[in-house]
């Protein structure tokens, strides 16, 4: 019976470090990307989102100080002007979200 090589101990495993993986890198960019850059990036994908949110905000502060000035007729308009903005923001979220899924299929 051949007797077992000894075995070289590793070294211990370090909670505070990641698991090195040959050929994985956790990120797909070099350098982490700040709040700036990703907003950036992310408009430039798909302008409409910000639009609509602008929209939104727009209306919706439109509708509150119209409310606070007594012109209730104007206020149920910019209320009914916010639902359409905020829908018209949620379906350029779907149309970018499935144009980056058509986009990634080979």
């Amino acid at each position: 019976m051949a007797t077992p090589s000894p075995v070289t101990p590793e070294t211990p495993f370090e909670p505070s470090k990641p698991p090195v993986i040959e050929g994985f890198s956790p990120s797909i960019y070099s350098n982490p990307e700040g709040f700036k850059e990703k907003f950036l990036r992310k408009t430039r994908e798909n302008p409409m989102v910000p639009i609509g949110c602008l929209g939104t905000a727009a209306a919706l502060t439109y509708g509150l100080y119209c409310f606070h000035r007594g012109h209730s007729q104007r206020s149920q308009l910019m209320m009914r002007t916010r639902i359409a903005a905020q829908g018209f923001t949620v379906a350029a979220i779907l149309l970018g979200l499935a144009a980056s899924a058509m986009k990634s299929r080979p």
